[in-house]
């Protein structure tokens, strides 16, 4: 585990943090019972997806999301990478496919949208996130991008919770082919987070939600 003496989180942050996320669910409720339903009738499998992404520390957590995706989705990722060297390095550039076959009918409206991270609201309240933070990221990418670049990249990603939104959703969201510069956005919440930045983030993502652009 790597662990930072900078420390961005103060009492206001985390105050706002659980004010803020337990709005948010009591509001969406019935919304989000909506989608929930709107899964169902879409595609095979759960309504929710849990995945591995690292908090602060370098602690593994499970990330929750309203799943987008057919069943078997990390399987059916192997076949299509092992078939398409082309898709392959796409992968392994961004951890991220721009026209990814395993995204269902409506999962491409949620995520136009992202509203399948409203789940990520549970999360804050339990204490592993972060309204708005850094991305969530797999620990492979931790590995690979964070440290190769130097212990200082890593340890503030460490020194942080990750966040439902952040400076990548509202600046550049996933329409980005270099990995650096998301590394980048990580390294400047940390540097320059205060509580305006955080408001101007999220209203930001408001505005992202609606014109949907960036995300696929």
């Amino acid at each position: 585990m790597l662990v930072l003496s900078f420390n961005p989180y103060t009492p206001w942050k985390r105050a706002f943090d659980l004010i803020f996320s337990s709005l948010v669910l009591l509001l969406s409720l019935p919304f989000m019972l909506v989608i929930a339903a709107l899964i169902k009738l879409d595609s095979r499998g759960p309504v929710l997806y849990g995945h591995r992404r690292i908090t602060a520390t370098g602690r593994e957590f499970i990330c929750l999301k309203f799943r987008t995706m057919v069943q078997d989705a990390d399987r059916k990722l192997e076949e299509l990478l092992a078939k398409d060297p082309e898709l392959r390095a796409e992968w392994e550039k961004t951890f991220k496919l721009k026209n990814d076959p395993r995204v269902t009918r409506f999962g491409h409206f949620l995520r136009r949208t992202s509203l399948d991270e409203f789940p990520q609201f549970i999360n804050v309240l339990k204490g592993e996130m972060s309204v708005v933070g850094a991305r969530p990221i797999v620990g492979r990418e931790l590995e690979e991008f964070y440290k190769n670049r130097g212990r200082e990249s890593a340890g503030r990603y460490c020194s942080m919770k990750p966040g439902i939104t952040g400076p990548w959703q509202v600046m550049l969201r996933t329409d980005m082919d270099d990995y650096q510069e998301r590394v980048d956005l990580d390294d400047w919440y940390v540097l320059n987070y205060s509580l305006w930045n955080d408001i101007k983030i999220i209203a930001k993502t408001v505005v992202c939600m609606f014109t949907g652009k960036g995300a696929y």
